[in-house]
């Protein structure tokens, strides 16, 4: 059975079992503030386990993109080393909302595994919950019943709340579980040793495949559970290990799920799967697994970057370089060959692989190429501390700056010292590596109270589409502490508060009520709860409040949004339909518009977009927005729906001129394009391989940077006492080279002189001549130029030292024929000298320099 098959079964399956099938959401996290990845199935129905949103269907099955690098069993540096836990998989799921519980979860999942997909019972054991005294919970002897009608009494394990009691997180819905485990080994192995002592002990063959979560609790701050009102049922299955167990295989990556895949870096590599080095296979299986997770990410909108989300993307990415450059012998890029690969397997699944396959390519691409060549400096800088080191170990912190700011795997480091005949300090390396997850573990920590309830309300609504103040009441609030500040977050009934999203900022303003105002200093979502910040809870909160939202920052924002769907339209106009927006700020300052484009947009464009634009809003085309559209309608419509953004059944669409611009969006917006005024383009660039960024401003911001502008160029023209400014300009830039290259004629001829009386100042030491003077020169390219010409001498060492701006530096010279008869290197004595300067150098072996803070180093130490 093929893995496409397996995949496809299993929803025909919950289909035919009232469940609707759901699309995957996108594998990056948008609206989470708790989450960057999606890392379970049930992350997208968050929202519904809070009872922040009502389910549409109270059954559901998908199979979802997940992506974990931390956590029980899966720390990034471990994938690979094993056969059986990935960065990127895939999550099948079923779900019940407040519908069918434990009896239907479990005979659902014997039916399907063992009726279905035929898998040998004799195989399979159940866990169940053990009870948890600190909690007052008992063991889980309904689940345990239950499959008593399947299993033997041996095959069915009780287990700790660790591995089978399920919690979203620190506080919020939780609740016992139950996991289908099956042994993979040989029938020998099994009658040597039963699979029950194996189950949950980290053994390759004898693993989870499906777990039957029972979520009945809500864990409240102080630790307490109280029961939910209702009972939900939230199932995942690992698809690459059902696959693994399907196809007879004893390891996921032997499956058809990356047979494939490995084949081909095989063929790209030239070294065969399977062999005699295991290093080699594990390299195999962490670019195998690493391609999936880089190229989701890059089609679900997040870029490799060096914060966030993008700079776990990065580290994931370089992390599989690096093995293919110290183990598969890649000295130059491969991995964005294998992006075809990977869209040829899972495009039908996951079509956005195949639409975004050409951005995808590109942007691995140039990040291979800008890692190789921080590989090659992270390799120069190993080899200049082994040349300076005077013990057979190199030092854990050392180890771990290669680490931290080279991308360096601690496993690289090794081979290159043992290539010396050298060791690692690895306690050093791990006190380092701890101490970077502590710091970054303590600036995420975030300690919230339990909501306090104030007023049961099914759904906050948003109505600040038509209402900049309405009356509202506080539903609930509680108080949240990160990074050392304190502040509440508020929840109204009603709300004419923007919250982020979409790249736009949320409102602020305030509330009020009996002449005390409350300042909201920022609106967000988590998932589809709007939540208000403020710096304190009004005295009465109980109250009704008037809330007002600041309706100057909303305008000017709203100017700004608007004006990037006509940039976006004008960009595909000008620059080619494969322009997609690909990140967005909006705010009330300016716009940033990232999109796809795979060249510099050349000044000429540049004016006929602005061009473009600003013909658009002297059109003063009046906004038509629609809410509550069928999402297919919106698409016939040719609304434009971004990848990475998840939209629900009923989307809202804006157009302005349904020829020119139709998107699928929930901002705010202008009630006709006049009102932005002008746009005025302010600057362009590059922010990753095929992702270009304009920023802009919009109305009196525009007016403010043309005017701007039009002052300084006055001012030039006083300046110059011209009417041409750019004329006058040319005309001194050319003075000023002319200038440029007599002086450097004159410091030629002074460079000249000066080597005539170095020369003879020369001291004969017996085999060579030495050169240690101070000399006054400022030019740094008179200074090389000069001894290169001493360099052209023989049997000559110069030591030469400069004060440059208050800057003590040094430069050492050895002629060839002593490097080659002495076998001295300049490069490596200029380092302890070097030292004397407080400063530190480097270079080759004929010619070195070095710069430092102390001045009084070079008379003093150097040239004695």
């Amino acid at each position: 059975m093929t893995s496409k098959d397996i995949r496809q079964k299993f929803l025909d399956f919950f289909q035919e079992k009232q469940h609707r099938i759901v699309p995957s959401a996108p594998m990056v996290v948008k609206d989470d503030p708790t989450l960057m990845f999606t890392n379970a199935g049930m992350n997208q129905f968050k929202d519904i386990f809070l009872g922040n949103r009502p389910a549409k269907d109270v059954r559901i099955a998908d199979t979802q993109k997940c992506l974990r690098v931390s956590g029980k069993h899966n720390d990034l540096e471990e994938v690979g080393v094993d056969t059986y836990h990935h960065t990127m998989f895939e999550m099948l799921g079923n779900w019940s909302f407040g519908d069918y519980f434990k009896v239907e979860a479990i005979e659902w999942a014997w039916e399907l595994l063992v009726d279905v997909y035929g898998l040998d019972p004799e195989r399979l054991y159940a866990t169940v919950f053990e009870g948890d005294e600190a909690d007052k919970l008992e063991a889980d002897t309904e689940a345990e019943n239950l499959w008593k009608k399947f299993l033997p009494a041996d095959r069915i394990l009780r287990a700790n709340k660790k591995d089978n009691f399920w919690e979203m997180g620190d506080q919020g819905p939780c609740g016992p579980c139950s996991e289908i485990h099956v042994d993979l080994r040989s029938d020998a192995e099994r009658t040597a040793k039963p699979g029950r002592e194996l189950v949950n002990n980290d053994h390759p063959q004898v693993v989870e495949i499906w777990n039957l979560v029972f979520i009945q609790f809500n864990r409240k701050a102080d630790g307490s559970l109280e029961n939910l009102p209702a009972k939900h049922v939230d199932t995942g299955m690992g698809f690459e290990r059902l696959c693994m167990a399907l196809q007879g295989k004893t390891s996921n990556y032997d499956t058809d799920v990356f047979g494939p895949m490995i084949s081909k870096i095989s063929e790209l590599s030239g070294v065969k799967y399977g062999a005699s080095d295991s290093q080699t296979d594990i390299a195999i299986r962490v670019i195998a697994d690493h391609i999936r997770a880089v190229s989701f990410a890059i089609s679900d909108g997040q870029i490799p970057s060096n914060s966030g989300a993008g700079y776990v993307i990065k580290r994931i990415l370089r992390r599989a370089i690096r093995y293919g450059y110290s183990f598969l012998g890649f000295k130059e890029g491969f991995i964005y060959k294998l992006v075809p690969t990977l869209a040829d397997q899972m495009g039908d699944a996951f079509p956005e692989l195949k639409k975004q396959q050409e951005l995808i390519t590109r942007v691995i691409q140039e990040e291979e190429a800008s890692f190789l060549r921080t590989l090659e400096k992270g390799i120069e800088r190993f080899n200049n501390y082994v040349d300076s080191l005077h013990s057979k170990t190199i030092d854990g912190g050392f180890a771990f700056e290669l680490y931290d700011t080279f991308g360096f795997p601690i496993d690289l480091t090794e081979l290159m010292a043992r290539e010396k005949g050298l060791h690692v300090d690895i306690q050093g390396f791990n006190e380092g590596l701890n101490q970077q997850k502590e710091r970054s573990r303590a600036a995420t920590v975030t300690e919230s109270s339990d909501w306090t309830v104030l007023r049961q309300d099914d759904r906050e609504e948003f109505v600040g589409y038509d209402l900049l103040e309405t009356d509202i009441f506080i539903t609930r609030y509680r108080k949240v502490s990160t990074k050392g500040k304190e502040f509440y977050q508020l929840v109204f009934n009603i709300t004419p508060f923007y919250a982020e999203s979409g790249g736009q900022v949320g409102d602020t303003g305030f509330i009020e009520a009996g002449g005390e105002k409350t300042y909201i200093i920022d609106t967000k979502k988590e998932n589809d709860l709007i939540v208000h910040f403020a710096e304190k809870i009004p005295t009465e909160p109980k109250a009704t409040f008037r809330a007002v939202v600041n309706a100057e920052k909303r305008k000017a924002t709203a100017l700004n949004h608007s004006a990037t769907h006509l940039l976006h339209a004008v960009l595909r106009e000008v620059l080619g339909t494969h322009v997609e927006q690909k990140g967005s700020l909006v705010n009330s300052d300016y716009l940033r518009f990232d999109f796809s484009h795979f060249s510099k947009v050349s000044d000429e464009e540049l004016v006929e977009i602005e061009t473009k634009v600003n013909a658009k809003i002297r059109e003063n085309i009046v906004l038509d927005e629609q809410r509550n559209v069928p999402i297919n309608n919106a698409k016939e419509m040719g609304a434009m729906a971004l990848f990475g953004e998840k939209y629900g059944d009923l989307v809202r669409v804006i157009t302005f001129d349904r020829n020119f611009s139709v998107e699928l969006c929930g901002g705010i917006h202008v009630n006709a394009t006049g009102d932005i005024g002008l746009l005025k383009i302010t600057s362009e660039g590059s922010v990753a391989a095929g992702i270009r960024r304009i920023e802009a401003v919009t109305g009196t911001a525009a007016f403010n940077e043309l005017n701007s502008a039009y002052s300084q160029v006055n001012e030039l023209k006083g300046l110059l006492k011209t009417k041409d400014p750019l004329k006058s300009v040319l005309q001194l830039q050319t003075q000023i080279k002319e200038l440029e290259r007599k002086i450097e004629s004159l410091n030629a001829q002074a460079a000249s002189g000066i080597k005539d009386e170095l020369l003879a100042k020369a001291a004969d030491k017996g085999g060579y001549r030495l050169i240690a003077e101070r000399i006054s020169m400022d030019d740094a390219n008179a200074i090389k130029n000069l001894c290169f010409d001493l360099k052209k001498e023989s049997g000559l060492v110069a030591l030469l030292g400069v004060i440059s701006n208050g800057k003590p530096g040094l430069h050492l010279v050895i002629s060839q024929d002593l490097v080659d008869s002495k076998g001295w290197k300049a490069g490596e004595l200029i380092r302890p000298l070097a030292a004397h300067i407080k400063g530190g150098g480097g270079g080759q072996p004929t010619y070195a320099s070095a710069g430092g803070t102390d001045s009084n180093g070079i008379e003093k130490r150097c040239l004695q």
